[in-house]
């Protein structure tokens, strides 16, 4: 039984799609009960969203990692998502029984593969951790090993109280230190020693734990997991600290800190639970301080919430409440801070994640960090519905399926094309699915797949580009230039910062934000195929302000920014982006050869394929381009009698080979494109798509004062005017 499988899709497909909370009191080795709050989300890679939106409301995290295969793809992804959220990490081996009766290793290579497995999360947690206490270790408590299949899970500990209850007269755990490493027992002296006493010795690991398991208990998870993870009160600080936009220094972050139920309420949600009907969304969240009760008015605060912009937020009034429990839930009047909640009745404001606070008397509260996803939506549908009349049933359910997935986006081409973004293929499908049958319950058509697209320069303008307001007072001139390499992926993970100091420029600062919103606007859609910029950074050279503020108000700046960005970004070489896949493939030696001819007809590369320890199987990593990524899964089992698999996610963008201006390449309908012409061959299809025409105008983004001043310096324009 898959308990926390509540979904019919998730029963069918045997993949988790959605995380499901779980709170019950267990006890541990000792006897003591704790109430453990536990988060079971989704193991495939399509869905690490669900586990960001988890991570956020958790204390600490247990890593799940199969004993045969090791650490793959999504367990390296999760400790370094882990380590940025500044979590607890508890790891648990499990299904060791696949080493005794898969890959049939004798006792003393299972120790040996076990161990690689320690040292594997180990060296991961030193690349991403400066904090080198940030230690993995059977001898720290914080490893244990399991086999649902025989309902085994144990710890050193738990396995050195199995002999300390047999024999009476052992400290178990003295003698819990010296079951992992180079530790041997000499029966002699009855005596741990660091040297073997004889050639076949075996070391106490092997001796003690893995041969009584070869011969032929849950608690020892939970006792992991209390002596590894803080308490809702111990982590409070530092969960605070990382994720509250206000200061640290108010009474109530105060109350944040000491995890206070007599405190201001402050609760902050980070996932959306539908209701079985599919009509509401009940708010899933922790409460940080204060004690939220059933009536209660509260004032939900959305992610664009500002102290100077209060406009995204709206008063409430709290339904019911519940505590989660899977596959039923329980209600309750109140819940205090330290617990996780299910709400009813703030659903209608909240569209990803809020925080909920007091309507009165908590002016200061400020909300908590949007959540920050270690993927991107890339993979691109456009649907409709099939009778059209039911367009406001499918944009209902669309509005509900953006709530229910939390990385997924949906907006609207100018073309008035419905567009949904999504990580991969699987997660897509789901999003289909629950849209169909739940929430709109019409049908639906749906476009090929395709991906989204950046637009970047690779040289700086090749001549200063100004451009006029209509009423001709005021001018800006700009360049663009390539971005220095590593900065845009900087600037992303939020390690440089955007605070530059202030000169006394009156004059420009009074239109600065028209120029900010003209930029961004321009930044957004790019002038080739209204796809964003990216790796560019633009140069103010020279501004003509007009000194009657009349003359210098949004509507005359905003447009002209935008076309001066478009201008510069046109006469700086121009190239298109495409994002890429990180591929991760399983398979047996002998489908080796295979896997490499499959992503060599997709423009794929490897970048390394080495043996699996202990293992028959070999990993191949590789990179993939994401447009010629749908199908990949199914023909590698074609290619490879199912023995292959793959785990494919967004890595990074890479410029796409060819000029998407070059108007001398001649796109043939239904035929494979050369490399050189896939810049142009993209760019067409994506305008033809968009409802643009096929090519870029330059009239569009040129005034006349500028197109002469190209005239005059004889520049080449591929651009039709």
């Amino acid at each position: 039984l898959r308990y926390t499988d509540t979904l019919f899709t998730e029963q069918e497909r045997g993949v988790g799609i959605k995380s499901t909370p779980v709170t019950m009191v267990l006890p541990d080795s000792r006897g003591k009960s704790y109430l453990f709050n536990i988060m079971d989300t989704p193991g495939h890679i399509n869905f690490s969203d669900e586990v960001t939106s988890s991570i956020r409301i958790s204390d600490g995290i247990v890593l799940f990692i199969d004993a045969a295969e090791g650490v793959m793809l999504n367990t390296e992804r999760l400790i370094k998502h882990a380590v940025q959220e500044r979590m607890a990490i508890t790891i648990c081996i499990n299904k060791v029984d696949r080493l005794i009766l898969e890959l049939k290793l004798p006792p003393t290579d299972a120790y040996y593969k076990l161990r690689h497995i320690v040292d594997e999360v180990n060296g991961l947690l030193n690349t991403y951790s400066t904090d080198e206490t940030m230690v993995v270790s059977p001898l720290l408590g914080n490893v244990c090993f399991a086999s649902p299949q025989y309902s085994i899970c144990f710890t050193l500990g738990s396995f050195s109280k199995i002999y300390a209850d047999t024999y009476g007269d052992i400290n178990y755990t003295e003698f819990s230190k010296r079951l992992w490493g180079d530790i041997y027992f000499n029966p002699k002296t009855r005596k741990f020693t660091k040297k073997a006493p004889t050639s076949n010795s075996q070391r106490s690991f092997v001796e003690f734990v893995l041969e009584p398991l070869y011969k032929i208990l849950s608690q020892a998870l939970w006792t992991c997991v209390c002596n590894t993870s803080p308490s809702p009160q111990g982590g409070a600080r530092t969960k605070i600290e990382h994720t509250y936009t206000g200061g640290l220094d108010s009474d109530l972050a105060e109350a944040m800190t000491e995890c206070d139920p007599e405190g201001p309420l402050m609760c902050h949600t980070t996932k959306m639970y539908s209701t079985e009907d599919g009509v509401q969304f009940h708010a899933f969240g922790r409460v940080l301080s204060g004690t939220i009760q059933a009536g209660q008015p509260v004032k939900v605060l959305g992610e664009n919430y500002t102290l100077e912009d209060e406009e995204d937020s709206q008063i409430c009034t709290v339904g019911r409440l519940w505590i989660s429990v899977a596959r039923y839930q329980i209600e309750v009047n109140r819940v205090p801070a330290g617990n996780w909640v299910l709400i009813e009745g703030c659903d209608q404001p909240i569209v990803k994640t809020a925080t909920i606070t007091e309507p009165r008397g908590n002016e200061e509260a400020q909300i908590f960090r949007p959540l920050k996803f270690n993927t991107a939506s890339v993979i691109k549908i456009a649907v409709e519905p099939v009778n059209p009349s039911e367009l406001p049933k499918m944009l209902d359910g669309l509005r509900k399926v953006n709530k229910s997935y939390p990385s997924l986006t949906t907006k609207v081409e100018e073309s008035g094309e419905h567009v949904i973004l999504g990580t991969g293929e699987l997660y897509l499908d789901c999003v289909m699915h629950d849209l169909r049958k739940m929430y709109s319950e019409i049908d639906i058509k749906v476009a090929d797949p395709v991906v989204t697209f950046c637009e970047t320069v690779v040289e700086t303008s090749s001549l200063k580009c100004f451009a006029e307001t209509p009423n001709k007072k005021n001018k800006i001139t700009m360049i663009a230039e390539p971005l220095e390499k590593g900065l845009a992926e900087d600037i992303e993970n939020e390690v440089v910062a955007d605070h530059m100091e202030q000169v006394d420029k009156a004059l420009l600062g009074s239109v600065k934000d028209s120029i900010v919103q003209g930029f961004q606007w321009g930044t957004r859609e790019g002038p080739l195929c209204d796809e964003p910029i990216r790796n560019v950074k633009f140069k103010i050279l020279d501004a003509v302000i007009a000194q009657e503020p009349l003359h210098r108000g949004g509507g005359q700046v905003i447009p002209t920014a935008r076309r001066v960005v478009y201008s510069a970004f046109l006469m700086a070489t121009p190239r298109l982006m495409e994002p890429y896949y990180f591929v991760e493939v399983q398979a047996p030696a002998d489908c080796v050869s295979a896997v490499y001819t499959v992503l060599a007809r997709r423009r794929g590369h490897v970048t390394q394929d080495a043996p699996i320890p202990g293992s028959p199987l070999y990993t191949i990593k590789a990179f993939i381009p994401a447009i010629d990524s749908f199908g990949f899964e199914t023909d590698l089992r074609t290619h490879t009698q199912g023995q292959a698999f793959a785990l494919s996610v967004f890595h990074h963008w890479q410029i796409v080979p060819g000029d998407p201006l070059d108007k001398s390449i001649v796109i043939r309908p239904l035929e494979p494109q050369p490399a050189p012409h896939l810049a142009r061959e993209f760019m067409i299809k994506t305008r033809r798509r968009k409802g643009l025409s096929e090519d870029v105008s330059i009239s569009k983004f040129f005034d006349d004062p500028m197109l002469l001043e190209l005239a005059k310096q004889d520049v080449v324009l591929n651009y039709p005017m």
